[in-house]
């Protein structure tokens, strides 16, 4: 689904991505680990479109998308969450999922005028999406309460569902289980894990708590100072001496890939 080929990010003097090169799978739930500043979220935002490298390729569903702008790569069905949420504080959840789907009938002012009755059956359909997501999330307690009054578990969740709302290929998971508790972690892992087997849905995760990627992930990648240390399982690279050295040890490693 994704390929990362060579990728370097530069911020000034610093590398914060080097020569970094890995693969998401189709139809996975893949865990992207490593210790602070190993170049993650960098990562991540390299493949969402937000930074440009510096230099290397992305390719996402076998289509070079690396000079394409955020908006197009999820056009495309590539779709993130972020560590802290990005709600619309006064718009209602119901509203903030509504918000988030693709419209283009809704989304072109002469369409909206004169030809009303397509745009009022697009909405009615993305009306029901909402509802339908916000049942699936388990979310109707709190359908319309404005969306900055929820907690942060229940804001991670309608991050989650803005992202459904887009019917994509694959979502990109920013510590989404940062900051909440472990009743509502527990459930939100139930949803990505139905998600995954049920929908076929793609995802990649960024998280530090190994027991949660144990749950989670069919496959682990870990980088360490700005490149990818190893992969495999969550058994195999915890009993990897390179990836302890990188989290526990202060020194420096040698990455033979």
């Amino acid at each position: 689904m994704i390929q990362l080929d060579e990728i370097c990010v530069d911020f000034g003097g610093l590398r914060a991505v080097d020569h970094a090169s890995f693969e998401i799978g189709a139809g996975r739930i893949t865990g992207l680990i490593g210790p602070n500043g190993a170049g993650k979220t960098t990562a991540f935002n390299v493949i969402a479109g937000a930074i440009r490298p510096t230099s290397g390729r992305v390719h996402f569903d076998g289509h070079d998308v690396t000079g394409l702008k955020p908006y197009q790569r999820a056009q495309a069905g590539l779709a993130r969450t972020f560590q802290i949420p990005h709600e619309f504080s006064q718009l209602s959840v119901l509203e903030n999922l509504m918000a988030s789907a693709a419209a283009p009938d809704g989304e072109n002012v002469f369409n909206v005028i004169f030809r009303r009755g397509r745009y009022l059956q697009e909405e009615r359909g993305i009306y029901e999406t909402a509802r339908e997501t916000v049942r699936l999330l388990e979310l109707e307690h709190v359908i319309d309460e404005k969306a900055g009054n929820l907690s942060g578990g229940q804001k991670k969740l309608v991050e989650l569902g803005r992202a459904l709302m887009r019917d994509p290929k694959i979502i990109l998971l920013d510590e989404i289980g940062a900051g909440i508790n472990r009743t509502l972690l527990g459930k939100l892992a139930d949803k990505i894990l139905m998600l995954n087997r049920e929908r076929g849905l793609t995802f990649c995760l960024i998280e530090h708590d190994l027991d949660y990627v144990s749950k989670l992930c069919d496959h682990v990648l870990v980088m360490a100072q700005g490149t990818l240390l190893t992969e495999g399982t969550v058994d195999e690279v915890r009993q990897d001496e390179r990836v302890i050295e990188a989290y526990f040890g202060g020194g420096k490693y040698e990455a033979q890939l």
